[in-house]
């Protein structure tokens, strides 16, 4: 026979509470604490901010995968089409499930497929002027929330963050792989 253990419900905790609850538990763990202090902070804010973006694209109607799409392509050079390979891989999808988003998405007016002049047997995606329109407003409305989270930062605090993580990205590319 099993018992059932009880569950104890666990207050809501602040997020600077629950910050330093984490924290205190991986350095209870052996981990060392500046480095937990400081990764800790980067993963939870990047997870509330995970969590507003989800919304964000719901009210958009978009997917998390088609706001992948439109970002990969709104960043690519004004004159530069992607191939549904290519945002495969950048979008870390099966090439058959690409091919299903992008009709979705083209259904949506919010990408252009044409025929490669220089190779008919490939299909070239680009993003249409509502796609354009999609990608700037959801930009606008994080916009507006990133900088309602960095607001207890001066402009100087704003630059001097920014710069350190600039080093550590610089420093993801020099650092062994996983």
């Amino acid at each position: 026979m099993t018992t059932r253990k009880s569950v104890s419900k666990r207050p809501t905790l602040s997020a600077q509470d629950e910050y330093r609850a984490d924290v205190a538990a991986y350095v209870a763990a052996g981990g060392d604490e500046l480095v937990q202090r400081v990764i800790t902070a980067v993963h939870g804010l990047a997870h509330k901010l995970d969590q507003w973006y989800a919304r964000q694209l719901a009210d958009l109607d978009l997917s998390a995968g088609e706001w992948a799409v439109l970002s990969r392509l709104a960043r690519s050079n004004e004159d530069e089409a992607l191939t549904p390979s290519q945002l495969a891989e950048a979008t870390s999808v099966a090439p058959s499930s690409m091919t299903h988003r992008l009709d979705r998405m083209a259904e949506r007016d919010l990408i252009a497929r044409a025929t490669d002049p220089d190779n008919r047997t490939r299909v070239l995606i680009t993003l249409t002027d509502e796609g354009w329109a999609t990608f700037k407003a959801a930009v606008r409305e994080s916009d507006m929330v990133e900088s309602d989270v960095l607001g207890p930062l001066s402009s100087r605090q704003r630059e001097n963050l920014a710069s350190l993580l600039e080093v550590l990205i610089a420093g993801l590319d020099e650092a062994p792989q996983v």
